[in-house]
């Protein structure tokens, strides 16, 4: 037996359903409702076979809605009422119309959906494959892992974005949804035309879900317009499928079949029941901005959110002009500004970053990364838009501001490097068009260009400053008055005080000096740019020999006679050249030929950089400078072969002093056969001889010396040339010397030949005084000979110089001489380990004759102990030899010296005091003395004076109170304590 076509249809696949097994199978059937649930019941994602299911199904229900029609009056106030009562008799009717409905909604999406198939646009990478299938299909390569046909492809390509049987059945608005969000905007276009009613209200959350990336005309036909009839949103498009809605789409019908059917959860054919008013114009406003800030702030591009505040103002929607304007200007600064993408590390623009910018900001955000060779392009293409806008907004606002393009234009150029500038300078030049010129005002340009040159620190850009120079305006204009000339004096006078760095302002800006400029008149503006023309010549003489000044030195120094002195010296002193090592006379004459250049003024009586020094002056500068190279023989040629150094023999000696002076205080070591000492020594031979000259080589002889002798300055340290210079007592030099040196005492004429070259020549009381530091030292070393013959050098010296001296003139000299004579005789007369007493007889009688009257009876006390000690030992060697005939008379004369001495003084040897009391004597008189003794006159670390008791004490007990081992340790110490003593008491 044949199954029955309800057994057939309710055994057969979703898969296997075609046209013919619906009408094979459902048409057979008379059962309205069940054929009708059967329809209903399927969802295949076949279009043809799911168009005939719903046109049948729609088909058995047309009965049931005829029969309610011819039921019902509609015309009667209650027909809602019959409607609902009816469908509460009759479930089977409610049913039949319920799947009606969903039916025909079901058959509405149908014919969207074959539309949405029509318009869905084929993928790069579809598009891709067909071109390659298309160029190789004729491949013979391919076999049966080929891959799909164009065809195939093409068919893959027109895939709808979801399958039918979800776009049937699935909430409308979330389709819509989702479409935006994939950007399938052509699809969401044909379902928002073809579904408004149910879609309206959904608009905006519809049109939130749309990627802010997408371009804004790929959806404008579903952005809110504005219906100036109404002043509220516009009323979308709509259309339907059908001309006239079916009875059961009615609302009085829905609303009926959707009471019967409360409880059911598929109730998607009653979407958008409710019907949502056009929104007021202000909130279409608000949206078109919430949506610019969207797309900026989740893909920072401008350009789409231009697009969409440019589409909203083309569909008349309200107030988006200066949102519209805003975006055009931040575009351009994205797009159209110069980008450099390494530098750029902060280029996340937003509109909120736009405009927590000030106008300057933004001027200079558009010329950030600008080239010379752009920037004048870009200021005419993005700043002066900018700033008409500016301008426009604040006319518009009732404030206007007449000098703000001006003034944010002039605020960029003032704080611009100059190459910048100066190309905005070449696009202003007064001899262009009026309309083609950034810069329009002359008076302006030349206050621009004044303040940038002088406001900068370059010290290299002359090419550039000349460029900018060459592009301002030439006025002729003359001071009319004396006054006119005077107060244009002063102001460039005050111009100079102005750029001067003070506590107050530190550095003077290219603004702070416009802001100096603004006020001048044009012919103060005129001076200053020919003032300006002088210091650029100036500045590039200067930059040539690597002194280079920036340009506001110029005005600093223009009165300023030690600034210009000081910069002629660097100048001179040649802090760079053109050749690197100025070894020719041409290039000296060269650099001496630019040097007069500036001292003299120009043909307007302008000074130059030097214009406060005179040619002599320049001259000696000049000529010092070639001295402090080492270029002694180009000093030479310079100075007796060439006729532009106009100096006198004295200037020259002066200068060669000054500049050896600076060799030698510049010296690490004092050799001068090499180093700086060389250069100082060889200096000097460049002018003629002079004694000053000869005094100063010399002082560079003992130098050496000195440091041949090696003096510390501090242990470990050997002195150095400029502390020799600056020892005020030159004589502790020698001092230095001897004591650091244990045999230099022994060359006495070396040790004076460097006393003469240390400025001694003549000074016969630093002779004494260095002679008797050379006995000291030997007899510190008990070489008592070379004391000796040492002392009686120093007697004759001192003895001569008394013979100079007229009787009965007091000599200071004469009397320091003495003082220092007689304490060093007395000093080694009371030796005891020196065994000559004949020599120190000699020496103590000496001592007597040089000392003042109030120390006799000091030494005479030493001589009468002297003489007690040895009258035995002279007569024991008396008894054994005979007198030398030699002796006797410097005895008798030492004798009789002593005695008419003493006679002098009216004073006699014995009767005058007693032991004890010559003891006492001594003692005082030791201790006033001690306090103004020159040196120590202490030798084996004991007084120079006995402690008599009223004994004769002889040379043993002497010898055995100061044995060898004590003495050695003794003079020791006083070698390593120096030797002090010989420093005058009116030099130290």
């Amino acid at each position: 037996m044949d199954p029955s076509p309800h057994t057939l249809w309710t055994n057969l696949q979703d898969e296997d359903i075609s046209v013919q097994n619906v009408q094979d199978i459902l048409t057979v059937i008379d059962d309205d409702l069940w054929v009708a649930a059967a329809c209903f019941d399927r969802l295949l994602n076949d279009v043809e076979v799911q168009r005939s299911l719903l046109e049948l199904g729609i088909s058995r229900t047309a009965k049931v809605v005829q029969r309610v029609q011819h039921s019902l009056s509609l015309g009667d106030s209650g027909a809602e009422s019959d409607i609902s009562s009816w469908f509460k008799e009759s479930p089977v009717d409610a049913q039949l119309c319920r799947i009606r409905l969903v039916l025909l909604e079901r058959l509405d999406r149908l014919n969207t959906f074959v539309e949405i198939c029509k318009e869905s646009p084929r993928t790069e990478a579809d598009d891709t494959d067909m071109d390659i299938d298309e160029e190789w299909e004729d491949d013979p390569w391919a076999g049966e892992n080929a891959g799909p046909s164009s065809a195939a492809q093409k068919t893959k390509s027109m895939e709808p974005p979801i399958p039918l049987t979800e776009f049937l059945v699935e909430n409308m608005a979330e389709i819509a949804c989702f479409f935006a969000s994939q950007e399938y905007t052509s699809a969401l276009r044909i379902l928002m035309l073809y579904h408004t009613s149910i879609l309206w209200p959904f608009r905006f959350t519809i049109l939130d879900n749309i990627p802010g990336h997408t371009h804004p005309s790929e959806y404008r036909d579903i952005l809110p317009a504005y219906d100036v009839n109404s002043d509220a949103e516009l009323d979308p498009p709509s259309n339907t499928w059908r001309e006239y809605p079916d009875w059961v789409e009615t609302v009085e019908v829905k609303v009926a079949i959707l009471e019967s059917f409360e409880d059911e959860e598929d109730n998607s054919a009653f979407d958008g029941s409710k019907r949502v008013d056009p929104l007021p114009v202000e909130h279409i406003t608000q949206w078109y901005k919430r949506r610019v800030d969207y797309v900026i702030t989740s893909t920072g591009m401008i350009d789409l959110a231009l697009a969409t505040i440019q589409h909203g103002a083309s569909q008349g929607v309200p107030d988006l002009d200066e949102l519209g304007e805003e975006l055009s200007l931040l575009s351009r600064l994205v797009y159209d500004a110069p980008y450099v993408p390494d530098a750029d590390a902060d280029n996340d623009w937003t509109l909120s970053r736009w405009r927590s910018m000030d106008p300057a900001s933004v001027v200079q955000a558009y010329l950030a990364h600008s080239t010379p060779t752009t920037v004048a392009k870009d200021i005419s293409r993005l700043v002066i838009p900018y700033l008409f806008v500016l301008e426009a907004r604040a006319e518009r606002a009732s404030q206007p501001e007449h000098d703000l393009h001006n003034r944010l234009l002039y605020e960029y150029i003032l704080s611009t490097p100059l190459n910048i500038a100066a190309a905005i300078f070449e696009a202003s030049k007064p001899t262009s068009p009026a309309a083609q010129r950034l810069i329009r005002n002359d008076e302006d340009l030349a206050r621009l260009a004044l303040a940038c040159l002088y406001g900068s620190d370059s010290r290299n850009e002359w090419p550039t400053m000349s460029r900018i120079f060459e592009c301002l305006p030439v006025w002729d204009i003359n001071p009319d008055s004396e006054d006119e000339a005077d107060e244009t004096d002063s102001t460039i006078i005050s111009l100079g005080a102005f750029v001067t760095p003070s506590t107050i302002r530190p550095r003077c800006t290219p603004s702070d000096l416009f802001f100096f400029f603004k006020p001048l008149p044009l012919v103060s503006l005129s001076r200053a740019l020919d003032i300006l023309d002088v210091h650029l010549e100036a500045g590039e003489i200067l930059s040539r020999w690597n002194v280079a000044a920036p340009l506001r030195w110029f005005l600093q120094s223009t009165n300023d006679v030690v600034e210009q002195r000081a910069w002629a010296n660097r100048m001179a002193r040649r802090v760079g050249s053109p050749s690197p090592d100025m070894g020719g006379l041409g290039d000296w004459d060269w650099l001496l030929d630019d040097m007069l250049k500036l001292t003299g003024p120009n043909e307007n009586g302008i000074r130059s950089a030097f214009g406060l020094l005179s040619p002599a002056e320049l001259s000696s500068i000049f000529f010092g400078g070639v001295l402090s190279s080492g270029k002694f023989d180009i000093a030479k040629n310079l100075l007796y072969k060439g006729d532009k150094l106009a100096l006198d023999h004295m200037k020259v000696e002066e200068v060669c002093l000054s500049i050896s002076r600076e060799f030698y205080d510049n010296a690490s070591s004092g050799n001068y056969k090499f180093g700086d000492m060389k250069l100082a020594y060889d200096c000097l031979d460049v002018p003629s001889t002079s004694d000053r000259l000869i005094r100063e080589k010399e002082f560079i002889e003992a130098t050496s010396r000195l440091s041949s002798f090696n003096v510390m300055s501090r242990p470990g340290i050997p002195i150095s040339p400029i502390e020799v210079r600056l020892t005020k007592d030159r004589l502790s030099l020698i001092s230095r010397v001897l004591s650091s040196n244990s045999d230099a005492y022994k060359h006495t004429q070396v040790i004076l030949d460097l006393l003469h070259k240390l400025g001694f020549r003549d000074d016969r009381v630093a002779e004494v005084k260095t002679l008797a530091m050379l006995a000291d030292t030997a007899l510190q070393a008990e070489d008592f000979t070379r004391a000796f013959e040492t002392s009686d050098a120093m007697i004759s010296a001192v003895l001569k110089l008394r013979s100079s001296v007229p009787p009965g003139v007091t000599d200071a000299k004469v009397q320091e001489v003495s003082e220092v004579c007689w304490i060093a005789c007395f000093q080694l007369g009371r030796q005891p380990e020196f065994l000559d007493i004949e020599k120190k007889l000699l020496l103590l009688g000496r001592a007597l004759e040089l000392c003042p009257a109030d120390k006799i009876n000091d030494v005479l006390t030493s001589w009468r102990q002297l003489e007690k000690e040895d009258l035995q030992a002279r007569r024991d060697r008396l008894a054994h030899r005979s007198t030398s005939p030699h002796k006797r008379p410097i005895a008798q004369k030492t004798a009789s010296s002593l005695q008419a001495r003493l006679h002098d003084l009216h004073m006699t040897a014995s009767p005058l005091m007693n032991a004890e009391d010559a003891a006492a004597l001594a003692s005082r008189t030791f201790n006033r003395v001690a306090s103004n003794f020159p040196f120590t006159v202490g030798s084996m670390g004991r007084s120079v004076f006995p402690q008599d008791d009223g004994r004769s004490h002889s040379r043993d007990d002497s010898r055995h109170r100061f044995d060898g081992e004590e003495v050695s340790t003794q003079a020791s110490r006083v070698l390593q304590k120096g030797i002090g003593w010989l420093l005058g008491a009116d030099e130290g």
